[in-house]
C-alpha cells in the first residue's frame, strides 16, 4: 500500500473572500470540523502514514491547527512556498519530502467518498506514471474536460495536447485525487509555478507516457465558492462521507 500523500493547501481561496482573508480554505468548517480534518481522515483510512502539506496563504494557521499530525494518526510535514507555485510547482517543491516512492495527492478544497485502496490497486495494475480519479458530470466542461480513450488512457485534459486523438473519447471531470510515481518529477520544472493538469499531464500525454483515469461514480464535494461550501456543510452534517479502513479493505 502507498504510505505517503500530499495535500495541496497553499491557495488563497479568493472566491471565498472575505472569509479566506482570516481563515485558509482548508480550515473552513464542513460538517462541524475543518475540511482538512476530513481529508486527513480519508488518507488515514486509506493506509497513508505520512502527509506533506504545502503552505502559503495563512499557512501558519494550518500548521498550528494540525501540528505534527500525531492526533490524526499521521506524521505531517510542511512545504512552504513563496511565491505560490500552483499545483505542479508545489508538488515539485515537495519532492525532497515525498522521496522515491509512489504517493497520493489530494486537493485541499475537495473530498471524494472513495476507498483509496481501489484507485491504488487500479494504478498498480495499469503501471502508468500517474492515475487520476475522474467522474461523469453534466458540467464537466466547466471543470476542464478529462478525455479518456481505450483502456482508460487519458488522451486530453482541457483540450491539451491539441489535435485528433485518433480514437473515440469519453468525457469526465477531475475531482482532485491523483496517484503518482516518483518518475513524474523528471517531467516537472523546479522553482516555477505551473499546474499539473495544464502542463505536466499534457506533456506526458504528448510524449506517449501513460496517464490513466480511474472512473468513479461516488459522491464528491468542493468548497470553492460560498454556495459550494454551504452545500458541503449540509452534506457532511446530514449524510457524512464514510471510508472503509484499509485493514478491512484487504480482508473483504
Amino acid at each position: 500500500m502507498i504510505r505517503r500523500a500530499m495535500v495541496l493547501a497553499a491557495g488563497r481561496g479568493r472566491r471565498l473572500a472575505p472569509r479566506t482573508d482570516v481563515l485558509p480554505k482548508p480550515l473552513m468548517p464542513v460538517g462541524g470540523r475543518p475540511l482538512l480534518e476530513h481529508l486527513l481522515a480519508f488518507l488515514r483510512a486509506g493506509g497513508i502514514e505520512e502527509v506533506v502539506i504545502n503552505l502559503h496563504h495563512l499557512g501558519r494557521l494550518i500548521e498550528e491547527h494540525v501540528g505534527d499530525g500525531a492526533r490524526f494518526g499521521l506524521r505531517i510535514r510542511y512545504s512552504w512556498e513563496d511565491p505560490i507555485l500552483d499545483t505542479g510547482g508545489g508538488i515539485k517543491r515537495a519532492e525532497p519530502l515525498l522521496g522515491e516512492e509512489p504517493f497520493v495527492v489530494v486537493n485541499g478544497d475537495s473530498l471524494l467518498e472513495v476507498d483509496l485502496a481501489e484507485i491504488v490497486a487500479f494504478h498498480r495494475a495499469r503501471g502508468g506514471i500517474a492515475t487520476i480519479a475522474v467522474r461523469a458530470d453534466p458540467e464537466a466542461a466547466h471543470w476542464g474536460l478529462v478525455e479518456l480513450g481505450a483502456e482508460d488512457r487519458v488522451r486530453r485534459i482541457a483540450g491539451l495536447p491539441p489535435g485528433d486523438a485518433g480514437e473515440p473519447l469519453r468525457s469526465f471531470m477531475f475531482p482532485g485525487l491523483h496517484v503518482l510515481e516518483p518518475g513524474i518529477f523528471r517531467w516537472m520544472d523546479a522553482g516555477v509555478p505551473f499546474g499539473i493538469t495544464r502542463v505536466t499531464y499534457p506533456r506526458l500525454i504528448a510524449a506517449g507516457v501513460p496517464v490513466y483515469g480511474w472512473v468513479t461514480a461516488t459522491r464528491w464535494l468542493t468548497i470553492d465558492t460560498p454556495e459550494a461550501l454551504a452545500l458541503a456543510d449540509r452534506t457532511m452534517r446530514d449524510t457524512p462521507f464514510r471510508w472503509k479502513p484499509i485493514r478491512q479493505a484487504r480482508t473483504s
